[in-house]
């Protein structure tokens, strides 16, 4: 035979089931020119037979080679592999594992090309245990082009992340040369060797075709070596590959790179690791801190804060093996977004625990003020709940456990009551059970709950298609629900006995319930069977599940799932809503009202809504909503879920559309309906056909635009400012246009004529309601939406030191903050009463007829505010950005803006120093000529026209 070009090197170990596969990937390469040799580990099975028969069959092309004695790991057979190799390339495959076909092929154009010492490719992981063998690309970031490095230095995420050997090809007198090897007699050498592989080449390729397929299956009775954590030598070889590779990186200058692996030690290598520690015994923990605690202390300072403050705040208080709070912090890694810790305030912040507060690097590290917690809806948080005792007889179960109460917001006086659920996890007509909680009672810390639930007697199954159950305890505070899982926390379940249940079907096979801790450690219940009737159900299984009828039952179920999934998809939804709803009758009297895509009820189409309430008109109303459930909706209207059923045939069905922004693009309007498009706001940023990014679409993109605009029949305008942006933008002709203003703007032009005439300033329940006195001057904060990479929502972080201001200005101001309704703000504690988070309030109006003065940016809040005639400054800290690198503006802010123009801290401040005779005096004609501009049309009677020209009889 020819010098290959590739030598695959495939190393096994008891594995003779799977290897044939392996093998067979590298056989049918596109790439003839490659070799297989089989490395076996000194398996106890026939794995090396099936080698020698792969040979046999491949005399050419494959060799087999076994070592005389088990290494216990990776690296001898890979080493073995390489001495005995005679392509000019090499690489690594498991035997468990697949090569992609064109991966040889691909590898080594790329070698050849850029005479590359090492190609990498991209890496997919194969979940074998999930349904549809989900798979996910291993860093695609780092593979998302063809790129050539001349040092490692030069991306460091790849030595950082990509650790693995497998998905990479080597030239091998490269690996001679630099004396490469594995280490032996230890586990993840795969680290060590990519590390020293990474920095040695001299010239390393990527490329972004897929080129190796690693297959998980973590329900595999022999576990892989990162799936048995559990085992403490675990740990202490990942300990000693990273102190070897530290040492490398350090005997090279490399500080950076140094650095990077460790802020990835903290997010990824040690959370491996503290997810399972509540799992663990006394003495595991014990070695677990003296060994992880031994390499924290050589890790930057620095590295702490550019992770995740949950793995720094794991990190840190292993370091001070304080278990009782590190335990519940182990349990949130392992569930992300539960809340288990109850918090604690102290100088206006909110700390993960009490403890270590004392100590600056504490301090700094268990603050958790961004996070939220001291005002988000308890509804919106997953709150911890961990057993405290567990027991089982005569077929029922108790069960005691305590839910966190974060900073003690579940109050004395809260009403309170709570219910056990046992839910099966796969809902296929089997509904959950409900067992009444006996007893609660409320700490500072927790809610503590006790409960017995009867399972032998209402637990009924259907068999094995719902084996698993898992529990969840529903906490109802003043008539909200709470959900919470169950976790497992202290309590030994693995001693406990099994409770027997009677299923609807398959008694024979499984008859009762054996609680079971999950990988997340949650209490969950799988049915099984016990004694004869064990060996009974295993005879039976083995025969159903891969008998005729098992596969009939098998494919009839798919057919189900598959129909219910196609039934509430999308296209199905559009085909109904054009070919049937749209062929019913158009139901007179019938509006549909919609604001912000249904996230609100707000806005221009509340004003129209409103006022035809006032007016007595005889209408059939629909609002839509978004989310689970509708919040502050009117109760005298039909509400729909946004893309439900129900949504559909009301659109197809109205006489009447009336929305600020706009209904699904791909819902056709008939002929008979009327499309009345409010829109929100008065535009400084380029819109439509005029956005760059929308010039860079396909025609066909375009033209699909196009046609969601033209169902406009009426659009509102507010000035001839209008015309020239948004009409034009959104290619609109001039019949279609409505001079009248905005609806939502007639409450603030009255707002200015009761002011005129009476000279006074009523404040109005929402001051009172928010808790602001007569002498506090009102300053509202409503900046335009902001945007992470990629168009992503983001939490929104605030330009300036909000405790700053409440120091200097809380004793004669309020600061009401709302954020942009897609943005996401916190605020510290210390500033509460002096600065209000109001971005909840839906409507924006009532926040704008409250406020003295308006500090915002470019939104569009400005052309509403200035009909009130009042002071406005303008913080646009990034000007230069946004009116440049974004989608471009229609004009100048600064040459326009009726108010002042910050750019700094110090300024902003300045300006509300002065705001009376600077921002309000200094600015009156400023403020004349832009209304005059802008919002010429709000006269304050546009709901008034909007009624009268569509829905009242003298209007028809």
């Amino acid at each position: 035979m020819q010098v290959p070009d590739v030598s695959v090197v495939v190393i096994a170990y008891n594995d003779a089931e799977r290897l044939p596969t392996a093998v067979r990937s590298v056989l049918d390469q596109t790439l003839q020119s490659v070799e297989v040799l089989i490395v076996d580990d000194c398996s106890k099975d026939d794995t090396f037979e099936v080698a020698q028969g792969l040979a046999a069959a491949h005399p050419d092309r494959v060799r087999a080679y076994q070592l005389p004695a088990n290494s216990g790991g990776c690296g001898a057979p890979r080493n073995y592999g390489v001495e005995r190799a005679r392509g000019k390339y090499v690489m690594f495959l498991d035997s468990d594992d697949v090569l992609e076909r064109n991966a040889c092929r691909n590898m080594l154009e790329a070698a050849e090309r850029t005479d590359s010492d090492i190609v990498s490719g991209l890496c997919v992981r194969v979940h074998l245990d999930s349904r549809h063998r989900k798979t996910t690309e291993w860093y695609p970031w780092i593979y998302s082009g063809t790129r050539t490095i001349e040092s490692i230095t030069e991306l460091p995420d790849l030595m950082v992340f990509d650790t693995l050997s497998t998905n990479k090809c080597y030239r091998r007198e490269f690996l001679l040369e630099q004396k490469l090897e594995f280490p032996v007699g230890i586990h993840y050498e795969d680290l060590l060797f990519s590390a020293q592989a990474y920095v040695a080449a001299s010239r390393i390729t990527l490329i972004p075709n897929q080129v190796y397929y690693w297959n998980v299956q973590e329900s595999a009775a022999s576990k892989s070596i990162s799936n048995r954590r559990h085992e403490i030598a675990n740990f202490v070889h990942r300990m000693e590959i990273h102190r070897r590779v530290d040492a490398l990186l350090k005997s090279k200058g490399y500080d950076e790179l140094r650095y990077r692996k460790d802020i990835k030690f903290l997010k990824h290598d040690l959370v491996l690791h503290l997810r399972d520690l509540p799992r663990m015994g006394e003495e595991y923990r014990r070695e677990f801190a003296e060994l992880a605690n031994g390499y924290l202390s050589g890790i930057d300072p620095n590295a702490y804060t550019e992770v995740q403050p949950l793995h720094a705040i794991c990190a840190y208080l292993l370091g001070k093996e304080d278990w009782d709070n590190l335990l519940p912090a182990s349990d949130a890694l392992a569930n992300k977004g539960r809340l288990t810790a109850p918090l604690v305030e102290h100088d206006g912040h909110i700390y993960w625990c009490e403890g270590h507060l004392d100590d600056p690097e504490g301090r700094r590290i268990l603050d958790v003020t961004s996070a939220g917690y001291h005002t988000k809806p308890l509804t919106s948080m997953a709150l911890g709940n961990h057993l405290t005792s567990y027991a089982g007889s005569d077929g029922a179960v108790r069960l005691s456990g305590a839910v966190v109460n974060p900073l003690g917001r579940i109050g004395a006086d809260a009403e309170l009551k709570a219910f056990l659920e046992f839910q099966p996890r796969r809902k296929i007509g089997v509904r959950a059970f409900r067992f009444p909680v006996t007893s609660l009672r409320r700490t500072d810390t927790a809610i503590e709950w006790d409960a017995t639930a009867d399972i032998t007697r209402k637990v009924r199954p259907l068999g094995i298609i719902d084996a698993v159950w898992d529990v969840r305890l529903i906490l109802v505070v003043d008539g909200d629900e709470l959900r919470t899982r169950v976790s497992a926390g202290s309590v030994e379940l693995s001693e406990t006995r099994t409770v027997r249940v009677r299923p609807r079907l398959t008694r024979l096979v499984s008859d009762r319930f054996a609680p079971e801790v999950t990988k997340k450690g949650n209490l969950s219940y799988v049915l099984t069977a016990e004694g004869r009737a064990a060996v009974r159900a295993s005879a039976l299984i083995e025969g159903a599940m891969h008998g005729r009828t098992a596969g009939l039952a098998k494919t009839g179920l798919r057919r189900i799932l598959k129909a219910r999934r196609d039934l509430n998809g999308g296209e199905t939804k559009l085909r109904v809503y054009h070919d049937v709803y749209s062929k019913l009758p158009i139901r007179k009297g019938l509006v549909v009202f919609e604001s912000h895509l249904g996230k609100q009820y707000s806005d221009s189409p509340k004003a129209i809504y409103e006022e035809m309430r006032r007016q007595g008109v005889e209408f059939e109303a629909v609002w839509s909503y978004a989310g689970a459930r509708p919040t502050g909706f009117p109760k005298d209207a039909t509400l729909v879920k946004r893309w439900s059923w129900q949504y559909l045939r009301a659109l197809a069905q109205a006489e009447f559309w009336i929305d600020n922004q706009g209904f699904p693009l791909k819902l056709t309007k008939r002929p008979g309906t009327t499309y009345i498009q409010t829109w929100h706001g008065s535009a400084l940023k380029r819109m439509g056909f005029h956005e760059p990014g929308t010039k860079r679409q396909g025609l066909a993109a375009q033209n699909s635009f196009q046609r969601s605009l033209d169902r406009f029949d009426h659009f509102l305008i507010r000035a001839e400012h209008d015309i020239h942006t948004l009409a034009a933008a959104f290619r609109l002709k001039e019949e279609k246009l409505l001079p009248v203003g905005y609806p939502r703007n007639d409450a603030l032009v009255a707002a200015r004529q009761r002011e005129a005439g009476s000279g006074t300033r009523e404040r109005g329940a929402l001051a009172a309601e928010l808790g602001i006195t007569p002498e506090k001057t009102v300053l509202l904060y409503a900046p335009t939406f902001r945007a992470a990479p990629g168009g992503a929502v983001r939490k929104f972080e605030l330009p300036f030191d909000v405790t700053e201001f409440a120091e200097r200005f809380g004793d004669t101001h309020t600061l009401l903050i709302r954020s942009h309704y897609l943005n996401n703000l916190t605020l510290p504690p210390s500033v509460r009463g002096r600065v209000i988070d109001v971005t909840n309030h839906h409507d924006i109006t009532p926040l704008l007829e409250l406020a003295d003065g308006l500090i915002t940016d470019y939104s569009s809040v400005m052309f509403d505010y200035g009909l009130l005639d009042r002071p406005m400054i303008f913080f646009t800290y990034d000007y230069e950005e946004y009116s440049t690198e974004s989608r471009g503006t229609y004009f100048d802010l600064k040459e326009k803006a009726p108010g002042p123009v910050v750019a700094t801290e110090d300024e902003l401040f300045s300006a509300i120093t002065h705001l009376k005779d600077e921002a309000d005096a200094k600015y009156s004609a400023a403020r004349e000529r832009f209304n005059a501009e802008f919002s010429a049309y709000d006269r304050g009677d546009a709901a008034r026209q909007i009624v009268a020209k569509f829905f009242t009889r003298s209007g028809k």
